[in-house]
């Protein structure tokens, strides 16, 4: 029988009612599954890791590219869906499923790229857990639409925060198709978009020895409030400095009472370039007591 998104759609629904608490909405738009596939580019007899297969319309398309494909799968409903209508594949070994948490259960080893329609709800632990595990693979992931502006800081100052930042460290972003509700069933509230993380790591690339804990802290701290001045932001050391080794409150403002006739101190924190928090960065890094 031959299978398309919304024929595995609809014979998941009519098994299954949808979890809402899940996020679940499911992809029945051929055109913008077609065009994840070719933001991946070329995945041909790669490992890649799905993560939330629900009915399989992306897992089929996937598939259908040549690629080995591991889906993550926490829904009971969706995972005997998949044992249903995907046995072939997975007797081939082509298809592997893993029932479980994404944020939790163990990912498969020696995976080449990460393809993903993932639940909005996880979207921000789940760029951490890639960026501490699997941040040298590129990944193409279906978001909300918003978030993949913050993800890419793609209207600055307004979209410059802790996110984009943080991700700027290990990727390239590249934001593809926009994604209307209607490309899905059920249909969400709101707009989504695809968009690639291609792997670089910045701290080689620009010869920075910044601690990456300390980066995302001093940003962290510094976005709580945009509009006020460097300078007052970081007088109050992190709340969890103390995780990173060789810290602590009287190391850190000795640290930045050195800073004070920076330039830097004197701007908001949305008027940073990224460069810019690698500097700071690298300044009260490089602080001995």
């Amino acid at each position: 029988m031959e299978r398309d998104a919304r024929f595995l759609v609809d014979l998941l629904r009519d098994r299954h009612p949808v979890v809402h608490e899940l996020g679940q909405h499911y992809l029945v738009d051929t055109s913008v599954l077609n065009a994840a596939i070719e933001l991946a580019g070329d995945i041909s007899n790669q490992h890649i890791l799905e993560i939330g297969c629900g009915p399989g319309s992306l897992t089929h398309h996937l598939l259908h590219a040549g690629a080995r494909v591991s889906a993550i799968e926490i829904d009971e409903g969706s995972l005997e869906h998949m044992q249903r209508h995907f046995n072939e594949e997975i007797e081939s070994e082509q298809l592997t499923l893993f029932a479980g948490d994404a944020l939790t259960v163990k990912w498969p080893e020696n995976i080449d790229a990460i393809v993903a329609n993932i639940p909005y709800q996880i979207s921000s632990p789940l760029l951490e857990r890639m960026q501490r595990e699997v941040r040298a693979i590129p990944a193409v992931l279906l978001v909300q639409d918003e978030f993949a502006d913050r993800m890419a800081m793609s209207i600055p100052p307004l979209d410059r925060g802790p996110l984009g930042l943080s991700l700027w460290l290990d990727y390239d972003i590249e934001i593809g198709r926009r994604v209307p509700p209607s490309c899905f069933s059920p249909q969400p509230r709101v707009t989504s978009r695809l968009i690639r993380l291609e792997p670089i790591n910045r701290l080689i690339s620009l010869n920075s020895k910044v601690d990456r804990r300390m980066f995302r802290q001093v940003i962290s701290q510094c976005f709580s409030d945009r509009r006020r001045k460097l300078r007052n932001l970081l007088k109050r050391a992190p709340r969890r400095l103390s995780r990173i080794s060789g810290w602590h409150r009287d190391r850190w403002q000795g640290a930045i009472h050195s800073l004070q006739d920076h330039t830097l101190m004197d701007e908001r924190p949305d008027m940073l370039e990224p460069e810019d928090w690698l500097i700071l960065c690298a300044q009260i890094t490089s602080f001995e007591t």
